[in-house]
Parts: structure tokens; C-alpha cells; sequence
């Protein structure tokens, strides 16, 4: 059975992106082998992701989840019917309007590993809809003082349960259990 996760890198003030959607933030700060190795471990249990289409609904460079790291089926939510893009080994499957439908979809190709949710609408309403099983959180050592947020709009409270804490050079490294 898949575990449903939110993975994100944020920022200490819980921004994922710029208002632009940049995320330049994220690049060039000292790494340790130790930052590497925890995301590494995530990677190696992701078996599929689900996340939003861009309304054209093509797969462009720096859109790719993970940057075409992980070749894992991608669920992206989309309003209007698409038939799936294959490219570079990876099937993008479009689901209409149905969160639950394309998290169960991406659950089933996962089999015992993990489903990646990206984005913060995205998790947002999977937290809303009680599909989120942990929260990992990268966090970087900065501040934005504005953008994107994971968490803003969820307007309900979620009790969790620390399962992971570790920093080393260039983040924090959060894991958390939702308790239902």
C-alpha cells in the first residue's frame, strides 16, 4: 500500500516559490553530502507523483517534476481531458477535476512506495480530503518575505506527528506523520 506524501522544499517562511513562480532561491547555497543523502532517501521511495498541468497541458523543460530525475508515472490534474504525453520515459496521465481519483491512480502505480504530492493547491486539498499520510519538508535557510505558499488557504488544523528531524549545511530536513 502507498504512502501519500507531500514533498516540498520551502523556504523558513513557508514560501515553495517567488509570486513569479521562481524558485532561484533554491540553487547555490553550500551542500553536504548528509543534505544530499535525506533527499536521496525520499527520491528512492517516490513511485509515482501527482500535480497540476500547466494549461496548455504540454510537458515544457522546468516543468518536469523533479527535472526528470525520478521515472515515475505523473498524475496531473487538469479541467479538461488530455490524452497522456510520453517523454523521456515517463507517462504523464491528465485527471480531470478528480484529486481523490488521480491520487488513488498514482497510489496504485506506486504499489508499496511513495506518491509524491507537488504544489500547494495540490496538497492542500489532499490534506483537506484526509489523503496525506506525512508531510517531509526541506526547508532553506531563507526568507521571502512573500509568494507561494504550501500551507496558506487550508484553514483547518492538522495535528502531526514528528518522525524525522536532521540539518546539516544547506537545510533543515523535516518529516511528519498526519494523525487522523
Amino acid at each position: 500500500m502507498a504512502t501519500v506524501i507531500i514533498h516540498a522544499t520551502v523556504t523558513l517562511d513557508g514560501f515553495l516559490a517567488e509570486e513569479d513562480g521562481g524558485v532561484d532561491w533554491m540553487f547555490g547555497r553550500p551542500s553536504a553530502p548528509d543534505d544530499d543523502l535525506v533527499v536521496q532517501r525520499v527520491m528512492d521511495r517516490i513511485g509515482a507523483v501527482v500535480g497540476g498541468a500547466n494549461k496548455t497541458r504540454t510537458i515544457e523543460d522546468g516543468e518536469i517534476p523533479y527535472g526528470g530525475m525520478l521515472k515515475v508515472p505523473v498524475f496531473l490534474m487538469t479541467h479538461d481531458a488530455h490524452d497522456p504525453i510520453e517523454r523521456d520515459g515517463i507517462t504523464y496521465t491528465f485527471v480531470v477535476d478528480d484529486i481523490a481519483d488521480a491520487v488513488d491512480r498514482a497510489s496504485q502505480a506506486a504499489g508499496d512506495g511513495w506518491v509524491s504530492l507537488l504544489g500547494g493547491s495540490i496538497s492542500r486539498q489532499c490534506l483537506q480530503l484526509r489523503l496525506v499520510d506525512e508531510i517531509h519538508l526541506d526547508v532553506a535557510p531563507v526568507l521571502l518575505g512573500g509568494g507561494i505558499s504550501l500551507f496558506d488557504g487550508l484553514r483547518e488544523r492538522i495535528e502531526l506527528e514528528r518522525l524525522e528531524t536532521s540539518a546539516f549545511a544547506s537545510e533543515t530536513h523535516l518529516r511528519y506523520r498526519v494523525i487522523r
